[in-house]
């Protein structure tokens, strides 16, 4: 009897890949923070040949994001496409290689940087020909900029590992890497946030509604890419790039703010499965605001703000958003938050945020908020775990 439940339980894990990939995402994000804050603080250390500022962003950018990637598009694909998902064995291999990249790049120090850099190079470029297939195969071209995305990533990951053996640090793969999610997330977020406010908005609260894509999202897409490369260029030669880059910025973050009034937040607050997504989506103008500060204000200290409020409050508030949505939604569960979604899930991520974008901003106090930072950040993926962990082990 045991045995026919684990198989069962076995099958129903690798049916689809937000069922696997989620709660590994979660659970490293978690483990991640965990282990960086202390070792960044001076209270422990990590067999690893990367610094450890180097290895918490490895972890996070090439680590942590590709599995939330990998989670939502290969749900998201085989509705895209009319194709059945990636499920069974390939899935199987497809989370080992992601898994095994994992434990080998945090254990370099021991066996050499050579075999583990190599492992946890390999997995982008799979999911980017397996999610490319796919497309091919059902002639869904309208998607192809996603598989461009994941190639950007799987770039920045070669150039990060590149600059560590040239120099020790890196000086530009983090800015691509965060580029290419940062220009995922309001690709995605324009077809789901609204989409989502207004089918909840139909159902239980009349009035208007969320404006469709139109040449204006067209624009600010454009825009973001076109930002974000001078943003990238400009770590090359900050004399003569690094005012423009932030003009720019500051345009961009503008026409995200006016993007995001056109969906309609305002008329979301009572169901907080659909605030979470435009409070996360909230958090890219503010990226790009504070982004630009540092030249504009000429405050060099303000840098690392823009980062953070992209890395936490961007990426992880739309994580959870993304996650805690798309579980209950293949589980069969009702599209609303329960109070345990709403405050041991977003209100943890969201504190997090702001509290490291506070740290960034008032460095004197890092060792206070830091530590906040990190403790929220845990909660709210630990609560993902514990909460729909039970969730993706049902039918559905």
């Amino acid at each position: 009897m045991n045995n026919l439940l684990d198989l069962s339980v076995s099958r129903r894990l690798l049916s689809g890949g937000f069922r696997l990939f989620f709660p590994a995402s979660a659970l490293v994000a978690a483990l991640t923070v965990a282990v960086w804050v202390p070792w960044f603080l001076g209270f422990m250390h990590m067999p690893t040949h990367l610094p450890p500022v180097a290895w918490h962003q490895h972890e996070l950018l090439f680590g942590f994001i590709p599995a939330v990637v990998a989670g939502f598009l290969l749900t998201a694909v085989p509705n895209w496409t009319g194709r059945p998902g990636v499920s069974g064995l390939p899935l199987l291999l497809l989370f080992t290689l992601w898994l095994v990249g994992r434990i080998t790049i945090s254990i370099s120090q021991l066996t050499g940087p050579l075999v583990p850099t190599a492992l946890t190079l390999a997995f982008l470029p799979v999911l980017a020909v397996i999610i490319l297939r796919e497309l091919v195969a059902a002639a869904n071209r309208r998607n192809y900029k996603i598989v461009a995305v994941l190639v950007v990533l799987s770039a920045a990951q070669v150039l990060f590992h590149l600059e560590i053996y040239r120099y020790g640090r890196v000086e530009t793969a983090d800015r691509l890497a965060l580029s290419a999610t940062i220009l995922l997330i309001t690709i995605v977020a324009g077809r789901i946030v609204p989409a989502f406010t207004g089918n909840w908005l139909k159902a239980t609260n009349p009035g208007p509604l969320p404006a469709p894509f139109s040449r204006y999202d067209l624009g600010v897409l454009v825009l973001t890419g076109v930002a974000l490369t001078a943003w990238i260029a400009a770590s090359f030669s900050p004399e003569t790039l690094a005012l423009p880059a932030s003009v720019l910025m500051l345009i961009t973050g503008l026409s995200h703010i006016v993007r995001q009034a056109r969906w309609c937040p305002q008329r979301t607050f009572r169901e907080p499965l659909v605030t979470i997504l435009h409070l996360a989506y909230f958090f890219v103008p503010l990226g790009f605001f504070l982004a630009s500060a540092p030249t504009l204000l000429d405050n060099t200290g303000l840098r690392s703000a823009g980062v953070h409020a992209w890395t936490t409050g961007a990426v992880g508030i739309m994580t959870l958003a993304v996650m805690t949505r798309a579980t209950r939604g293949h589980t069969g569960q009702a599209l609303h938050a329960p109070w345990t979604t709403t405050w041991l899930i977003y209100a943890p991520i969201v504190l997090s945020a702001l509290a490291r974008i506070a740290a960034a901003l008032a460095p004197a106090q890092t060792m206070t908020l830091l530590p906040i930072a990190g403790l929220a950040w845990i909660m709210g993926f630990v609560g993902y775990v514990v909460f729909y962990g039970p969730l993706i082990l049902r039918k559905g």
